[in-house]
């Protein structure tokens, strides 16, 4: 193992002590056209970003993977001990988290009813008995909301024996510990608000003010048609007319200001049942087809502005990044296997995000670059920190975040509010002059509650950064490390 010399964290707000000590990590061990973008200023603030790329996981707390980071917002403690205890209906007792080594998860119901039952008001005491409720009901096929391990997993935690990069990038870079999902809900909603800021259901194709709120959408399978997944050609075909997200999204504001977008998708199978369902058995996850990781085929906006083909497939992605070839914006998002979503591993997880970040930084675009890997919800693990209410839609429950880029605060843990908003923020500021997914000016009147990224709640990703720090090299990890140490409570 490489040794990392110990660096004097900081942080966003006033309250952090000093952080102890390093962590001992491992060490190292067809052609993409060009895309063009609207002209972007080389060398002041933000504008030295060019390239934003947005890692989209899976179903993890920021408790579960960053509870015992040190300088974080983690797990409370004192003496050494976890000072938490959350109760558990079934035995009678109460459960502290613990440390997991294991790779395969259960995790907990993960849709909208249960992240407003693991919050509890605020309380956040609802994890394990929410988790036993669902293992009540018996678990087949792929168990997504299944527990049955004792103690129930959802109040384990991850360090960096288990997700030793995790741990380095965060080390190394900026570590967000107030980054909370858009909306208290599962992965379809979440998805929604990562690109256009909203989550909603509409009844007329095309039209904005046919749309209503809606923040669980069960029952809704995009990639389906009667209750099947495409059977032939002339399905498909029929699946891609029946597009019907007709609110405004981020694609069509970047596409009338000329700035490049991509939306990878890695092509296999995805967990995620479209009703709410406790279990199903995995759907096919295609680029041009909607679906739970990939709605942006189904709007309306997309479709009209022949925008499909910017949806493409993550070894494109890896591609452009080796080549220089990056467009302005990208989303980046897994396939079941490297989601990290239980029961995939976070090792594997790793590995994939590993491989996207190493590619960027390999590649001649990484001076200009950042990259935020997030999670899309918290998969029902524990977490302590309550989110903040915004509006009826959330903020959800707190997930991980890092910030990598050469401008990334080096050290750095970020306390600063923010939600996947703050992403589309950082974007509209950096390419589009500040301007908004806003109904009032964008041509597009919707009704929806609000304009997301002008909320007095969110905070401002630019936090992360600083823009007047010699930029950091690139720094490529290997796919599969050897453990980090072990962390200790507090």
């Amino acid at each position: 193992m490489v040794a990392i010399r110990p660096r004097r964290r900081t942080v966003a707000a006033a309250s952090a002590g000093a952080v102890a000590a390093a962590l001992a990590l491992a060490g190292c061990g067809g052609s993409t056209p060009a895309v063009h973008g609207a002209p972007v200023a080389a060398g002041a603030g933000i504008h030295k970003i060019r390239h934003v790329i947005v890692v989209m996981q899976e179903n993890r707390s920021f408790d579960s993977y960053f509870g015992t980071f040190p300088g974080a917002d983690g797990i409370p403690a004192r003496d050494g001990r976890f000072s938490v205890c959350v109760p558990d209906p079934r035995r009678g007792r109460c459960d502290r988290p613990y440390h997991d080594p294991q790779q395969i998860n259960g995790g907990g119901p993960h849709d909208a009813a249960p992240a407003k039952a693991d919050a509890d008001g605020g309380r956040m005491d609802g994890f394990v008995r929410v988790a036993e409720s669902a293992a009540g009901r018996g678990c087949g096929g792929v168990a997504l909301a299944c527990e049955s391990s004792t103690p129930p997993d959802v109040m384990g935690y991850h360090d960096a024996r288990e997700i030793p990069n995790y741990w380095r990038w965060a080390h190394d870079y900026t570590l967000t510990d107030h980054l909370f999902e858009s909306v208290a809900s599962w992965s379809l909603p979440s998805h929604l608000f990562l690109v256009s800021g909203w989550s909603a259901r509409c009844s007329r194709q095309d039209d904005p003010m046919s749309c209503v709120n809606d923040d669980e959408l069960q029952g809704f399978h995009p990639g389906e048609i009667d209750g099947h997944h495409p059977r032939s050609a002339h399905e498909l075909r029929l699946l891609r007319k029946r597009a019907n997200y007709a609110w405004t999204d981020l694609t069509w504001l970047l596409h009338r200001a000329h700035v490049s977008w991509r939306y990878y998708v890695h092509t296999g199978l995805q967990p995620d049942c479209a009703d709410g369902d406790d279990n199903c058995k995995p759907g096919p996850q295609r680029l041009t087809t909607p679906e739970i990781w990939n709605p942006l085929p189904s709007f309306s906006t997309v479709r009209a502005d022949h925008q499909l083909k910017d949806i493409q497939d993550t070894r494109a992605f890896l591609r452009a990044a080796r080549r220089g070839h990056l467009p302005n914006v990208s989303w980046v998002v897994p396939d079941q296997t490297h989601s990290e979503h239980p029961p995939a591993t976070p090792a594997t997880g790793e590995a994939y995000v590993t491989r996207l970040v190493d590619a960027v930084m390999r590649g001649p675009d990484w001076s200009s670059t950042a990259i935020v890997v997030a999670w899309d919800d918290w998969g029902g693990f524990y977490d302590h920190v309550a989110p903040p209410p915004v509006d009826v839609n959330g903020y959800g429950l707190r997930v991980p975040g890092i910030v990598i880029s050469p401008y990334a605060r080096r050290g750095h843990v970020d306390h600063v509010t923010m939600s996947f908003d703050a992403f589309n923020r950082f974007v509209e500021d950096d390419f589009l002059h500040g301007r908004r997914i806003d109904p009032r000016s964008d041509g597009r009147p919707d009704p929806r509650p609000d304009v997301r990224e002008t909320v007095p709640q969110l905070g401002d990703l630019r936090s992360a950064f600083d823009f007047r720090q010699r930029p950091l090299p690139p720094d490529p990890l290997p796919l599969h490390p050897a453990p980090g140490p072990a962390s200790r409570p507090g």
